[in-house]
């Protein structure tokens, strides 16, 4: 893969283990001991991606250097990408080291095929990120609000990693794309994603809450219709469906939405043209579909409350967003992002959560999924007098059930383990319901519980 790749570790062992497995890989591989060298080398190789040791002085564990080293590659060039290594692992570490900027984040001793596959996407993305702030942006305001801050791309669990890998492979092309999920996991979020690496992201995304839609008013609010059509149409309106055109339309909620409309929907889009009201005219459109519920579409078919040639319409390609409470630690990552907004905004600056507060928010089942750790984070920071948050300032909804699981302490293997064990248990050892849980494959599944016992 065309890309240079700069490894810094005060290891000379790990040095040469690194440089022999990337060298096949990569165009370029350079290797540095000393981090006070790192800012001219920079300089002179130009790297896409840093590999970049937490801890250079022996006996220290801290990640503050790995920390600060990071910071000042970003003031150098905010493009190169940084993966942070380190045989010193915990959640505030990992947390703390994606917060200030890292792509992603390796253990030692490392699985060789995981550490390729991250730097090759980590140089990916730098070079389509650099592509793209050469070529500059007209892109309309409107289409920015799921930008590089955005929770949709916090995210380092399998699942979402899963999910943004199934983004980019679709977004490029013009297939009707349904997403389906819990309230509250992002579903607009990921549409909107779609929308911003697709062919289309200069045009407008236009969002229409289906459920929201009453029968009278349908046809006006997607089609438009014409002046006179109806008592109090005073003027010629444009429909949702012509605003989007050249662009994206989301149907949000489309479960929602009663079967006689389900059938002008359908007609739409299988013509793919429309007729305002009180127009004989048929304009043709030419939009990429996405669309979401929260409903279960094959079920409501089996009901016939869902058509199913509109379901099939739709429905070219599927994306499922997970539940927050399967997604392990974006729940912390997250979780430190909101904290950033809200202290920003509410002007409490320098506040964070300890281990155990930390430990209260991976242990609960979040119901509501993102939105509602983002209301707890906000209101946390709004009634806490204190810089560091603990378990006591989230009050949760204790009574739902949780899989309690002892992270504190724990290196992110034993927290994989514990994880991993918590599952079966709770799914009765029922390992493809365990593995369709935890977002891998059975054979992954097996090759994990047998690492346990190695």
């Amino acid at each position: 893969m065309k890309g240079t790749i700069l490894i810094l570790d005060d290891n000379s062992s790990v040095l040469t283990a690194l440089e022999m497995l990337l060298q096949n890989e990569f165009n370029a591989v350079f290797t540095l001991r000393n981090p006070n060298c790192l800012i001219s080398s920079l300089e002179k190789y130009h790297p896409d991606v840093v590999l970049l040791d937490m801890n250079f002085k022996a006996g220290m564990n801290t990640g503050n250097e790995g920390i600060f080293w990071l910071k000042e590659i970003h003031k150098v060039d905010p493009n190169v990408r940084v993966v942070m290594i380190t045989a010193y692992g915990d959640i505030e570490l990992a947390v703390k080291a994606v917060k200030e900027g890292a792509f992603d984040f390796i253990l030692k001793p490392w699985d060789n095929n995981k550490l390729i596959s991250i730097l090759k996407a980590a140089v990916k993305q730098g070079k389509s990120k650099s592509e793209n702030t050469t070529s500059g942006s007209a892109t309309n305001d409107r289409n920015q609000d799921s930008g590089p801050s955005s929770p949709l791309l916090i995210g380092q669990s399998e699942p979402m990693k899963k999910v943004m890998e199934l983004v980019k492979k679709v977004a490029a092309t013009d297939a009707n794309i349904f997403i389906s999920g819990e309230n509250g996991t992002g579903k607009e979020l990921i549409a909107r994603e779609i929308h911003r690496h697709s062919k289309r992201k200069r045009e407008a995304m236009v969002s229409v809450d289906m459920g929201a839609i009453s029968s009278s008013l349908f046809e006006s609010e997607l089609f438009g219709h014409t002046k006179g059509s109806f008592t109090d149409a005073k003027e010629d309106r444009i429909g949702k469906f012509e605003t989007a055109n050249k662009g994206t339309l989301f149907l949000d909620e489309i479960g929602n939405l009663p079967l006689p409309l389900q059938a002008k929907l359908l007609s739409t889009l299988q013509n793919r043209t429309i007729v305002k009201l009180g127009s004989n005219q048929a304009v043709p459109i030419d939009i990429r579909l996405i669309s979401a519920t929260n409903k279960d579409l094959n079920a409501m078919v089996a009901e016939g409350q869902f058509r199913e040639d509109l379901l099939y319409r739709i429905n070219t390609i599927s994306i499922n967003l997970p539940p927050l409470r399967e997604r392990g630690i974006d729940i912390a990552l997250l979780s430190e992002f909101f904290l950033k907004k809200y202290a920003s905004k509410y002007d409490k600056k320098g506040i964070r959560l300890n281990q155990k507060a930390i430990q209260k928010l991976l242990n609960y089942n979040w119901p509501g999924n993102v939105r509602e750790l983002q209301h707890t984070i906000e209101k946390a920071v709004i009634l806490s007098d204190n810089k560091v948050l603990s378990s006591e300032n989230f009050t949760l909804n204790e009574s739902t059930p949780t899989e309690k699981i002892d992270l504190q302490n724990k290196t992110i293997e034993e927290m994989e383990k514990a994880m991993i064990l918590a599952s079966i248990d709770a799914e009765k050892g029922n390992m493809s319901a365990v593995a369709k849980k935890l977002g891998i494959s059975r054979p992954t599944l097996y090759k994990k519980l047998k690492s346990f016992d190695d």
